[in-house]
C-alpha cells in the first residue's frame, strides 16, 4: 500500500464485503463527488473514493459518500488536524481558585 494507507491498519477494519459496498455507493451517487463547494454547489468532479461521513466503525451505506480525491484529501486532512489538536496538551495552566473561593477543610 502507498500514500495514506502505508503503515495503516484501517484496511483490516473494513467489512469483508467492502468492495461491493464501495461499488454500490459509487453507483448510488452517480460516480460523482458529493462534496459541496464554497459556492453552495455540488462538486462536478468524478468520484473515485468512498468516504465515511461520520468517523468510527459505521459502514452502513447511509454513512458512506462518494468523493473526488481532492475533496477526500481535504476532509481527511481537516479531521486529522482536529484530532491532533485535541490530543495536544493545553497551552494554559488550569485556573486556580481565588483565595476567597477556597473553603477551609
Amino acid at each position: 500500500m502507498s500514500g495514506g494507507w502505508a503503515g495503516s491498519a484501517r484496511a483490516q477494519q473494513l467489512p469483508p464485503d467492502w468492495p461491493r459496498r464501495r461499488a454500490r455507493v459509487l453507483a448510488r451517487d452517480g460516480y460523482r463527488c458529493r462534496a459541496i463547494t464554497e459556492y453552495d454547489e455540488r462538486c462536478t468532479e468524478p468520484a473515485d473514493e468512498v468516504d465515511h461521513i461520520r468517523r468510527g466503525g459505521d459502514h452502513r451505506l447511509s454513512n458512506l459518500q462518494s468523493l473526488c480525491a481532492w475533496h477526500h484529501g481535504k476532509k481527511s486532512a481537516r479531521e486529522g488536524a482536529h484530532a491532533a489538536r485535541l490530543a495536544r496538551p493545553s497551552r494554559y495552566r488550569p485556573r486556580e481558585p481565588h483565595p476567597g473561593e477556597i473553603t477551609p477543610s
